[in-house]
């Protein structure tokens, strides 16, 4: 997996999407995990040791108020969030998809929300390749119907976004993903 943007290649340091040096170093608190749909926003918070990514909430995509990203805004402020990991659609090749823009976008709304709000919190994008299918995957092993499926897997895929950088932040040490900077 050594060609996603947000992980090191063997026997080289750990660099960002950018080339730069290794990020921040690892503070404790709160992480939030974002999967963007088109319809819906899927929402997962970790504790505040950042080690255990649970489900919050499925908002509905609003993209003419922007009170989806509002809501996240307030989200982010109660919780205190220190980092969110909006999920990047991407190929299985590693291909940038038609969502990926999307994504992107919605990661620079975000940044510069947060920047508005004068929050301290940093937005990353990281690599969620397969996040719908393992949740989705996950769901039937545990006995969730496919009709039921639905109204919990946007919030399910954000768990599986959280939990993969949350690993990878315990693995590298440092903050993973490609940091966005407000649009």
């Amino acid at each position: 997996m050594a060609d996603h943007p947000e992980e090191p290649t063997a026997g080289t340091a750990a660099t960002s999407a950018t080339g730069d040096a290794p990020g921040p170093s690892v503070r404790a608190g709160v992480r939030l995990g974002i999967d963007v749909g088109e319809a819906r926003v899927g929402l997962a918070a970790s504790d505040p040791d950042a080690l255990i990514a649970t489900p919050v909430m499925t908002l509905r995509r609003d993209p003419n108020r922007s009170s989806d990203l509002t809501m996240l805004i307030t989200i982010i402020r109660d919780r205190q969030a220190r980092a969110v990991y909006v999920g990047l659609p991407l190929s299985l090749s590693g291909r940038e998809t038609p969502s990926t823009q999307k994504a992107r976008d919605y990661a620079g709304q975000l940044a510069g929300m947060i920047k508005t709000a004068e929050l301290q919190t940093e937005v990353y994008l990281i690599d969620e390749r397969l996040s719908t299918v393992s949740a989705a995957s996950k769901m039937r092993a545990s006995g969730v119907a496919s009709k039921d499926q639905r109204t919990r897997i946007d919030q399910a895929a954000a768990v599986e976004i959280l939990t993969h950088a949350l690993d990878l932040r315990q693995s590298w040490g440092r903050e993973p993903g490609a940091p966005v900077s407000a649009a």
